[in-house]
């Protein structure tokens, strides 16, 4: 059994929050990490900042309330976890916010993981605001991957659903990467019925002209905002059949390590991605935990149940046992899938997105 408590996060609801046990780590052969259904766990999404400089609708309210800094891991602290992950195996981290780009610092902590032993893959999400400034620095400090969020090419619309981007910045940060030397560049997109699902066959036109990937991402209903979102859901089989009638896209067996499954056009080297956490769940095969900002471990994006790692990294300051014997324990409470469809009309998770890590 584990001992249990009760939390209130920051958007006042419960949250289960476990202190794990001791717990006998022969099951793990060393350097692995496996879940209770036997899933190897080898990628983490660490976020390094709840803060934002965008107000995405589908991502936080318009007037948030950030974390103290006292409640956020330090960038050594991140440092920290990523270390002890990839003792136990885990090869690929990407860094998620908020826009961690930022969090002052943030290369640093990026050259530092690149650093570690058995990192073999890093990997940045950001919306794209601060890319043309850092574009260099990431590539030196060992980033191979960014993944740049872009839902619209219309300017008007892009500032609606971002409450205060600039998408001629986001355009401008997207060609920095790429003559940087960046060498995969992605963009992700949530699909939204009637906010942009008419761009589709325009945004994988744009991806295609640079030869950058893009993957389309079904909604997910998360934060008080996910409330009634069955309205604006848009699945992966219908954005298929649109894009269907533009392109020849043909199935691929490729992977980048992640929940996408790419399609290819002929001719072209861009590979168009579909992210379906409703209509065709990927749970049988997740190899990832997120660790928010707040140093809380979650085995799941589509539960509440929780690790805090932050209190033991810092009463632990010498030794990191205790810290993997929690991330082995969370493994306990990593559920078999989750099922935001049923979670369309009445949240579960009222965490935001941005809380969570992108």
């Amino acid at each position: 059994m584990h001992n249990e408590t009760l939390h209130s996060d920051d958007t006042g609801s419960v949250q289960s929050l476990f202190t794990p046990p001791r717990v006998d780590t022969s099951r793990h052969a060393a350097g692995t990490l496996l879940d209770k259904y036997g899933r190897k766990i080898t990628y983490i999404r660490l976020s390094i900042t709840d803060r934002c400089d965008f107000r995405c609708f589908y991502c936080m309210s318009e007037d948030m309330t950030f974390l103290p800094r006292s409640e956020v891991l330090s960038l050594e602290e991140c440092l920290q976890i990523v270390r002890i992950f990839a003792d136990l195996g885990v090869y690929k981290v990407r860094i998620t916010g908020g826009e961690p780009l930022v969090r002052k610092d943030a290369t640093w902590l990026l050259r530092q993981i690149n650093q570690v032993p058995g990192i073999r893959e890093l990997v940045l999400t950001t919306n794209g605001s601060q890319l043309e400034r850092f574009a260099p620095e990431l590539q030196d400090a060992g980033v191979k991957r960014i993944n740049v969020s872009l839902d619209t090419l219309d300017p008007l619309r892009f500032h609606e659903i971002t409450r205060t981007g600039d998408i001629a910045k986001v355009l401008r940060g997207i060609d920095a990467a790429l003559a940087a030397g960046i060498s995969r560049v992605k963009l992700n997109t949530v699909m939204m019925r009637g906010v942009n699902d008419h761009e589709f066959p325009n945004l994988v036109r744009y991806a295609m002209e640079r030869g950058i990937d893009i993957s389309f991402i079904e909604e997910m209903p998360l934060g008080d905002i996910g409330h009634g979102r069955s309205g604006t859901y848009f699945s992966t089989d219908e954005a298929l059949a649109l894009l269907g009638q533009h392109f020849a896209l043909e199935a691929s067996t490729e992977s980048s390590g992640g929940p996408a499954r790419y399609w290819r056009i002929p001719g072209s080297d861009t590979r168009v991605g579909f992210i379906s956490p409703h209509s065709h769940n990927f749970c049988d095969t997740c190899n990832r935990v997120r660790i928010t900002a707040k140093g809380e471990l979650y085995p799941c994006l589509g539960h509440n149940d929780a690790v805090q790692l932050l209190p033991l990294l810092r009463a632990n300051p010498d030794t990191q046992q205790p810290i993997t014997d929690a991330i082995m324990s969370a493994m306990g409470i990593k559920p078999k899938a989750h099922d935001f469809t049923a979670q369309m009309e009445a949240p579960q998770v009222v965490r935001f997105m941005s809380m969570t890590g992108g």
